[in-house]
């Protein structure tokens, strides 16, 4: 009988050993990717734009702040825009800083039937009661139950917006998180969208290449319309609930 309480004493002993070097090793790998993220910003490559406590880097367009239609659940801010609103007033959020050349990269996920955007070059003018009277878009959406899929390919997910369609649909299911990266790079005259891993989209930046573009959109008589290399980035309130998270960018 001794000699079975020994051997399970041992056995447990030698469990609990390797459990601890089992946390110590997870531990250290949580620290090493931890101090790799730190390095990674702190070396000027990407600075983060949300990080999931606050809406420091942020403000609503033509506003001070940021309001109530705008929470933070876990580490993503998500948007529940009202049913009624005053006059037409919108929520679309914008950085406080502006930006020209850049590589963002960001998570969306849009609910069901639901419509959104992201904007680059939006330029605040009092007079222009949008953020998307000026910044060209790259289209979030609902493939599959809101009624622009069918308006054609140029407004679907991931498109530039009435301008340059996805080669492919890569979205995934409604509910579930997308990766997107964008990159403006007007010195390579060169703009391009991935989504989930795919480039789906690029187009030139500057004239005459990009006036071209524009003349064959619904833009086209827009006077402020992507006039703007330098603006701010833009989310967009389009009346649906839309969330985002992993907000960075890498200044080029």
């Amino acid at each position: 009988m001794k000699n079975i309480v020994s051997l399970v004493f041992v056995t447990l002993f030698i469990f609990s050993c390797k459990n601890k070097e089992a946390n110590k090793v997870s531990d250290e790998s949580n620290t090493l990717a931890h101090n790799e993220i730190n390095n990674t910003l702190q070396d000027g490559e990407w600075t983060i734009l949300f990080d999931g406590t606050s809406f420091d880097q942020w403000k609503e367009y033509l506003k001070d702040g940021v309001s109530d239609h705008w929470k933070i659940e876990g580490d993503a801010m998500v948007l529940y825009p009202p049913k009624e609103r005053k006059n037409g007033e919108g929520y679309n959020l914008v950085t406080k800083k502006d930006y020209t050349d850049f590589i963002l990269s960001l998570d969306w996920k849009i609910s069901e039937g639901g419509n959104s955007g992201i904007f680059w070059g939006v330029n605040e003018d009092p007079n222009l009661h949008e953020a998307y009277q000026t910044g060209p878009e790259i289209q979030i959406l609902d493939n599959e139950k809101h009624p622009d899929a069918k308006a054609g390919t140029t407004h679907r997910a991931g498109a530039l917006y009435d301008m340059v369609p996805p080669i492919k649909d890569v979205t995934n299911p409604v509910g579930e998180w997308n990766n997107c990266v964008v990159t403006i790079n007007h010195k390579a005259n060169s703009g391009s969208i991935e989504l989930n891993g795919v480039e789906i989209v690029t187009f030139p930046l500057n004239n005459p290449e990009w006036e071209v573009m524009v003349s064959k959109s619904k833009f086209a008589n827009w006077a402020e319309f992507g006039k703007f290399p330098t603006g701010k980035i833009g989310l967009q309130d389009h009346g649906n609930q839309v969330s985002f998270k992993n907000i960075k960018i890498k200044e080029l």
